[in-house]
């Protein structure tokens, strides 16, 4: 399709990249594709069945944009790795999150899994993923990033994310460089409200902005907004994803980016709740954004693109504007989607314990990650002594955690290694009785691993609780183990030993229980300092 060709309603359409609410193509995204000339769809969880659903799904909807003339769909999805993963299905790999691959020390690690990750999203239909987090995780209460971040240091979080972005984009998957300029050092979560990054121009641009600046560099095809305020940077108290010195003083001048800009979700209370989802369109576009997220209503999205084509044709955005923008998004699927065919037969999807070659390396990587931060005696348990295990339930999704429909606990990790183990399972916020059924549970053990789990920015006041009670039992052995979240340990400083998975999927609870049962070695470096004293 040639940018003369377009009608307006076309070019604007193509500048957006909407959700749906179904595993088959439902009303909502067959109008917003017929009538408003979509120009990508992003998957969550609700449009996952099993990869080859997911195959056809996304087969059906570029069907339905050829059938109305219109240029192939981008298909995005936010498959970070980790405990952020839209697709959870034994056919599909479970990738380590970056905070594990930065404990790795190795951005070879962080390429290889990149290309199994794109190979695979590939297969199901989806040519763009919202990945990788460049946010250098920099604030230990920051409630949104934390995990999501390679660590807090920026060389190495800019030589992982380049690394992902490389093998993304050989593989021919898009890769979407986030949250620019930089959402880490923050402590408050942008979807429930407006955060700023007070940092001066100079720290900016040694911390925030250097992944983004090597990202650039490889030529990554798409950059996503963060709704951040920097003062730095723009004098109002606005979101850098509304901001035209973020977008196009300093992405687009300064940086010479010549990529696409896309928002992150405009539905988002940062930008939702202080500028309305109509009028934060049209100021993203202003700004310089080139492509619009709304994720999930129907009634927003269509707002948004009202918005902004009202704004065209008042002239408060030139056409000009947009055909820039759109110019860019064609150059891009001219790139990456010119040859999509949609396959005369469904694609064939193995098991993983059929892939031996990619359970192999994620098994390496991470053995390579477990990170022993203090021991004070307290390992390798001991083989004949029984060992309880308490494991934090997580019951409920939040905006970035998604429970796993299939999970190995700890204790059945630690069950292959040592004959005794006990396990008794916890809400991840426990009240007062269940934790006195733990500790009466625990006053019979002489050995107890703890495993810590915390979605926000701090450890849950329950876990807290529990953690000091049994510290005051005087167990022989009492090892706590976070699951996500590194800084657990500040909560709860006193603990005689301390180890870091960063995600409780299976292939990191089989690497702590044989790190726990002394067949392996903590390899794992810390990729975050911890605040307290004894930490390393």
């Amino acid at each position: 399709m040639d940018l003369s060709n377009m009608t307006l309603e076309q070019k604007i359409g193509q500048m957006f990249i909407c959700g749906f609410h179904s595993l088959v193509p439902d009303d909502q995204i067959k109008k917003l594709i017929q009538e408003y000339h979509l120009g990508g769809v992003i998957y969550f969880r609700r449009n996952i069945g099993d990869p080859e659903q997911v195959a056809g799904l996304s087969a059906s909807l570029q069907k339905l944009a050829a059938d109305q003339g219109d240029l192939p769909l981008w298909i995005a999805i936010d498959q970070e790795g980790g405990m952020v993963a839209r697709i959870d299905h034994k056919k599909m790999s479970r990738i380590p999150g970056n905070m594990s691959l930065g404990a790795t020390g190795n951005p070879a690690y962080s390429y290889e899994v990149s290309k199994i990750s794109a190979e695979e999203l590939l297969q199901v239909g989806i040519n763009m993923n919202f990945a990788p987090c460049l946010d250098v995780n920099n604030n230990p209460h920051n409630p949104v990033i934390g995990v999501r971040s390679f660590g807090e240091d920026a060389d190495r979080v800019a030589e992982h994310g380049a690394a992902v972005i490389k093998a993304f984009q050989e593989k021919g998957l898009s890769a979407a460089a986030k949250h620019f300029p930089g959402h880490g050092d923050t402590n408050v979560d942008s979807h429930m409200g407006l955060a700023t990054v007070e940092h001066n121009l100079d720290r900016l641009q040694q911390v925030e902005l250097k992944p983004f600046i090597e990202a650039i560099r490889g030529g990554v095809d798409v950059i996503m907004t963060a709704h951040v305020i920097f003062p730095a940077i723009e004098p109002e108290r606005i979101p850098a994803t509304l901001s035209r010195s973020v977008l196009t003083g300093l992405l687009r001048e300064d940086l010479a980016y010549d990529g696409i800009i896309v928002t992150d979700c405009l539905e988002m209370h940062a930008i939702a709740k202080f500028f309305g989802i109509g009028e934060g369109a049209v100021k993203a576009v202003e700004a310089g954004a080139d492509v619009v997220l709304v994720s999930h209503t129907l009634s927003d999205q269509i707002e948004a693109f009202e918005a902004v084509k009202q704004a065209v044709l008042s002239g408060r955005i030139s056409e000009k504007t947009i055909d820039n923008a759109v110019a860019r998004i064609l150059a891009l699927k001219s790139k990456r989607l010119a040859n999509l065919k949609t396959p005369d037969e469904p694609p064939v999807f193995r098991e993983r314990h059929e892939k031996p070659e990619v359970d192999r390396l994620l098994k390496e990587v991470s053995l390579k990650s477990v990170t022993l931060v203090k021991d004070q005696g307290q390992l390798p348990l001991q083989p004949e002594a029984p060992v309880l295990v308490i494991w934090p339930e997580l019951r409920s999704e939040t905006q970035v955690d998604e429970p796993w429909t299939e999970f190995v606990t700890l204790g059945d990790a630690l069950a292959g290694h040592l004959e005794q183990v006990q396990e008794i399972v916890v809400s991840a916020e426990p009240d007062e009785d269940a934790i006195e059924r733990v500790i009466s549970v625990a006053a019979g053990f002489s050995q107890v691993v703890l495993v810590t789990y915390t979605a926000g920015s701090t450890l849950p006041e329950g876990q807290r609780v529990l953690a000091e009670r049994l510290m005051e039992q005087k167990h022989d052995k009492l090892v706590a183990a976070s699951t996500r979240n590194p800084y657990d340990l500040n909560e709860i400083p006193s603990i005689p030993a301390y180890l870091c998975c960063y995600e409780n999927t299976p292939y990191f609870m089989e690497a702590l229980a044989a790190v726990l049962a002394g067949k392996n070695k903590a390899e794992g470096k810390l990729p975050v300092s911890l605040s307290v004293l004894g930490a390393v």
